[in-house]
């Protein structure tokens, strides 16, 4: 319980802020109490997020649209080295280009000619990636009217001017929860989108069953999203509310990983790699955590597959034997993977992680009393030693979370803070 009553991430937006406390109190309040829940956490995420005033321009409806005003930035390389972000201002999503690291950037393109209703804070974010011909893909989460609910959309280009009119990728429209989705593009172009889904949890309610948690379903397209499959199911009883993370395998198939409800409530991580595009293979566990939480952690895990067939995974954990941030590798294609390494400190969260051959980098968030900070560690041997943490950067702004990019040659953090420029900064050649 002690993550619900400080989750860095929401904290970090309110060090100054009394509403903040109030809310902090209030869960602390309900957990002495035992009732902490899903609409709990809920709640004071809410809180916590709008416990920041937002100021000038970017509380002006009619301003001109930039990536200042903008909570997250979700950024990628194409195969030429040109650096690509997609964010969300007045309910429309925008993508922009740099060819010089970030330096300038082009001006922003529109994907959604007509508003609509987007989630795009935390866990939750607009996705881009690109193909070997630089074809451009989006997904992105539509907020719907009911609580929780959304659509998980896509649209694409061919040249970064012109986009496709968004279509809904899951076949279920029912007004209940589609959302948290992952993105990844094969090495033939296929395009591969999974989120957590609720249609089994609504089908249990009609029947008189429970359900405990929710659903992981996926789509994909062989056509360079002209056309997706229908849904298919990965696994039940998933966590509803922490982001996924997808890799493409050597072997041109995709690999997922999440926060799996396993039996007695317990919330660990779990992974599955596609024997082929229709097939998803068996799950395997990837650590013997046992967090045992019935609530919402709101922290996913992240995943990278180096070329060699490595798989490097991070995650956070909150039980009373395994707390903070994980780190563990595979050599069998994710069946098994080794002892976790612990890393970071009290107050850490949203770890991600990125292998370019031999080496790794991985980064995460901290709150050292007045910054939020942004912490790197790196290892030259596939993730079997590490070097000490090095601070990459700081705030006292709120901030998004830290992600890893690379153009192939070089590794850069990728992030953003509140009301200031988005930032590109090399980490790791």
């Amino acid at each position: 319980m002690i993550f619900l009553l400080y989750n860095p991430d929401r904290f970090f937006n309110s060090v100054a802020s009394m509403k903040s406390l109030s809310i902090i109190l209030f869960l602390a309040t309900l957990a002495v109490l035992g009732c902490a829940n899903d609409s709990a956490v809920k709640f004071a995420e809410d809180g916590l997020h709008h416990a920041t005033d937002v100021k000038g321009a970017c509380a002006d409806a009619n301003a001109q649209p930039s990536s200042l005003c903008a909570e997250t930035v979700s950024a990628v390389f194409d195969g030429k080295g040109v650096l690509w972000i997609t964010w969300v201002n007045n309910d429309h999503v925008y993508v922009q280009s740099s060819g010089d690291k970030g330096l300038h950037f082009t001006a922003p393109v529109v994907v959604n000619s007509v508003a609509e209703k987007i989630e795009a804070k935390g866990e939750y974010r607009p996705k881009i990636k690109l193909d070997a011909k630089g074809n451009i893909y989006l997904t992105w989460t539509q907020k719907l009217e009911a609580k929780y609910s959304g659509h998980i959309r896509f649209s694409r280009s061919t040249d970064g001017q012109q986009f496709s009119a968004p279509v809904t990728v899951n076949d279920n429209l029912d007004i209940i929860s589609h959302r948290f989705d992952s993105m990844a593009v094969g090495k033939n172009g296929e395009i591969f989108i999974a989120w957590l889904d609720a249609r089994d949890v609504e089908a249990a309610k009609k029947a008189g069953q429970e359900f405990e948690g929710s659903s992981l379903y996926y789509s994909w397209s062989d056509d360079g999203g002209q056309h997706f499959y229908p849904n298919n199911r990965i696994a039940t009883h998933t966590c509803q509310c922490c982001r996924l993370d997808t890799a493409i395998a050597p072997d041109n198939t995709p690999v997922i990983i999440w926060r799996h409800v396993f039996e007695g409530g317990i919330r660990d991580h779990a992974l599955v790699k596609f024997n082929d595009w229709n097939s998803p293979g068996d799950t395997h566990r990837i650590a013997q955590d046992n967090w045992k939480i019935d609530a919402c952690p709101h922290h996913g895990p992240a995943l990278s597959i180096a070329d060699s067939g490595v798989y490097h995974a991070v995650w956070f954990s909150g039980s009373s034997t395994h707390q903070g941030l994980f780190y563990a590798y595979s050599t069998d294609a994710g069946r098994h993977f080794s002892t976790p390494f612990n890393f970071g400190k009290a107050g850490s969260g949203h770890p991600h992680v990125l292998a370019l051959g031999s080496q790794v980098n991985v980064v995460w968030q901290e709150f050292d009393g007045t910054n939020n900070v942004i912490q790197l560690i790196k290892s030259a041997d596939d993730g079997k030693s590490w070097s000490k943490p090095e601070m990459i950067a700081q705030t006292v702004q709120s901030a998004d979370q830290p992600f890893l990019l690379t153009d192939g040659q070089k590794v850069y953090l990728s992030w953003k803070t509140q009301q200031q420029d988005y930032q590109l900064k090399l980490v790791g050649e």
